[in-house]
């Protein structure tokens, strides 16, 4: 995939480790309450994220779908990525689909709202719908050209087939 391709792979890398280490936000304050989720405590108090603090419906069930759905496609693109894995390219798109979809619904929101600032707007719009975008591109390109993630060097790039 040439050099684009792997500054696409590093950035998208880069993007699936982010998520795994903000999926803290999404853990329900039952199983783990906000007083002992430091992530949570400077997140909002920096941010003063009224999607997070005020957990609206639509947003409790876009961040159980973080955790149920996109978490995992997160972790097993980070394993296919650096193992490259043939199916890479297929949960690349679903995992880029599912972030544009659930982005979308968030900007609507915070665009809709009173309650947001400059700021909220610029946590959620400029990271996660060109990520999604990206990660959509790069399985759409994959799938093209069944290229292999061009980072990573596990057992399956090292194996050949002989005819």
């Amino acid at each position: 995939m040439g050099v684009l391709g792997k500054v696409v792979d590093y950035l998208l890398l880069l993007s699936f480790f982010s998520i795994t280490l903000t999926a803290q936000l999404d853990i329900p304050e039952s199983i783990l309450p906000h007083a002992y989720n430091p992530f949570y405590q400077v997140y909002t108090t920096l941010t003063q994220d009224y999607l997070v603090l005020e957990q609206p419906a639509f947003f409790k069930a876009l961040m159980t779908l973080e955790l149920v759905y996109q978490l995992p496609l997160a972790l097993l693109n980070i394993y296919g990525l650096l193992y490259s894995k043939p199916w890479f390219n297929t949960t690349c798109l679903l995992f880029g689909a599912s972030i544009v979809a659930s982005t979308t619904a968030m900007v609507g929101e915070i665009l809709n709202s009173q309650k947001a600032s400059a700021s909220l707007m610029a946590m959620y719009y400029p990271p996660f719908l060109p990520l999604g975008v990206l990660a959509i591109v790069r399985g759409v390109v994959g799938q093209w050209s069944k290229a292999a993630p061009s980072i990573g060097n596990g057992p399956s790039s090292a194996v050949k087939k002989r005819a």
